[in-house]
């Protein structure tokens, strides 16, 4: 069996790392000529770790974590801490630590681990064609390559995700802005081995670490979408939309870099049951485009690499077979995280400012069952991380 994969970000190579395990010839086709990852960093919760682990990159996906001791949520205003507390109850109760890992190095450990010189980069796909015996992904420069199964795994604008749902579909704006970056540890900002999360007035900014003495960081801005944005503002459009804020939010402003600030406008789309046409299927982004509110975005591709390992696997002479089993494994539980992100990101920036309020309130009696029950919900359901 052949198995051609569309795109090269974590999902895509997840996926054919996963699928050369078990013996499935892979040719993987990306449209940028180098690797730019969006996004500065990305929380790899339990469930994403397990994938990495189970695809054989276990020490490498450790030597990249950040070590999240404890968590903490601050009070915008004053820096005070609204509560503090240990993950070492959800590391117990899901029988695996989480890491932060820089997005570019990330992406560079499965770029390596499957072979990059054997990816095919500068190569974007403009259609994709189911076929009786075979399907057909065409390219930007007049060429095309058929193959058993097309995997489509070509992000948030899939052209693939077009095809199998027979048209285009609309995302929708979320209605804020995340500007992030890395920054060198500053204790001022939040303890090294913590994840110090301020909120206030519906916006939030966010601190955990990373590999080699490094901060990922993360404003949300409540912004109309479409503003023009220069990154060497980055400094004084912060300072802007927090001014008042603790001293360790202006201290982080001061230590950025704004030249590698990014700024992503925050979108999702709404969950859909069809994921396959024939021998076409989509993967990642292109399947379950969610807001980063819950952190699950990255997991859960990294999951519908595994269930696709498995459904190929368990159905080894009938793609059509195989490519059903991955979507009614994946559906449901993917859908579920994106709608749940849409709940966490409404409440978080005050789409009713009256639920918001209360959410700070608990925070502040807070000794972290509820919010590490919730992460432990957010982590338990995917195919190595069964419910109990």
């Amino acid at each position: 069996m052949k198995v051609v994969i569309i795109g090269a970000g974590m999902g895509g190579m997840s996926a054919a790392i996963a699928l050369r395990q078990i013996g499935i010839e892979t040719e993987v086709y990306e449209r940028v000529t180098e690797n730019k990852p969006v996004g500065a960093a990305i929380s790899v919760w339990s469930n994403g770790v397990k994938c990495l682990n189970y695809l054989g990159l276990e020490q490498e996906t450790a030597r990249l974590g950040g070590i999240v001791n404890s968590m903490s949520y601050a009070d915008a205003h004053s820096g005070d801490t609204m509560c503090r507390f240990s993950m070492q109850p959800l590391i117990d109760q899901v029988g695996q630590r989480p890491y932060p890992i820089a997005r570019a190095e990330l992406q560079s450990m499965l770029m390596e681990a499957y072979g990059i010189d054997e990816i095919n980069f500068g190569m974007k796909m403009v259609s994709v064609a189911d076929g009786t015996d075979a399907a057909t992904a065409t390219f930007a420069d007049g060429t095309s390559v058929t193959a058993d199964i097309i995997i489509g795994a070509d992000g948030a604008s899939s052209i693939t995700r077009e095809y199998v749902l027979g048209g285009p579909v609309t995302r929708r704006y979320a209605g804020y802005v995340n500007y992030n970056g890395l920054v060198d540890v500053d204790e001022r900002i939040s303890p090294a081995t913590e994840w110090t999360v301020y909120v206030g007035d519906g916006k939030r900014v966010s601190a955990m670490p990373v590999a080699d003495g490094r901060f990922y960081f993360f404003f949300d801005v409540v912004e109309p979408q479409g503003i023009t944005y220069e990154k060497s503002s980055a400094r004084e459009v912060l300072r802007s939309h927090f001014a008042g804020w603790a001293p360790g939010v202006q201290t982080l402003i001061d230590l950025l870099d704004p030249m590698t600030t990014n700024r992503v406008e925050i979108l999702d789309l709404d969950p859909f049951d069809t994921w396959v046409k024939g021998r076409v299927a989509v993967l990642g982004d292109a399947a379950h485009n969610t807001t980063p509110d819950i952190g699950q975005g990255g997991c859960s591709a990294m999951e519908d690499a595994i269930a696709l390992q498995w459904a190929l696997r368990d159905n080894p002479d009938d793609v059509h077979a195989a490519l059903a089993a991955y979507q009614r494994a994946r559906v449901e539980r993917a859908g579920d995280l994106v709608l749940r992100a849409r709940k966490r990101c409404d409440l978080m920036h005050a789409k009713d400012p009256a639920a918001t309020e209360a959410w700070y309130s608990e925070l502040r009696n807070e000794d972290g069952t509820n919010v590490i029950r919730g992460i432990v919900g957010n982590i338990v359901g995917g195919p190595l991380t069964p419910v109990s």
